[in-house]
């Protein structure tokens, strides 16, 4: 018993090294687009799904990085940041050092959000900790309008 608890960290035993998550993808306006497909790779190994649809992935401590293409419409690219859990935190506590070394080394001491949009002609960056937090990493055209001083 020893031995399992010394080899095997709390996160891994709590959820696994693997996760489910979701993508779905949009036009530029916003608006669905269906039927695209989808590759999403980190340095744990290569998925593939039809958008809107989902897929279980290795977590990483790396950002998992989706590639969405369809004919006739320009790609849709995303990096996925990962976030350490909560629970890896407690490791330290009732896993040790070695419980710690295993959840990061296999990956389960991380997360991706659950649900992720993908802009079709666009290059997104998703914070993991926000899922709401996804932001164009193009430089945008200037609007020509400041807000007004305070």
């Amino acid at each position: 018993m020893l031995v399992t608890m010394l080899g095997s960290g709390c996160a891994s035993i709590v959820s696994g090294t693997n996760q489910s998550l979701t993508v779905e993808t949009r036009g530029k306006e916003g608006q669905p687009v269906v039927s695209v497909n989808c590759k999403l790779s980190n340095n744990k190994g290569t998925w593939y799904v039809t958008s809107p649809g989902s897929v279980v992935v290795n977590r990483s401590y790396e950002d998992l990085l989706i590639n969405c293409e369809k004919e006739k419409q320009e790609a849709g690219l995303a990096s996925v940041k990962s976030s350490t859990k909560p629970m890896a935190f407690g490791n330290i506590i009732f896993g040790g050092v070695i419980g710690v070394g295993v959840d990061m080394a296999s990956g389960a001491a991380y997360d991706y959000p659950t649900m992720i949009t993908v802009f079709m002609g666009g290059n997104v960056t998703v914070d993991a900790s926000s899922p709401d937090k996804t932001k164009e990493t193009q430089p945008q055209a200037a609007a020509g309008w400041f807000p007004p001083p305070q």
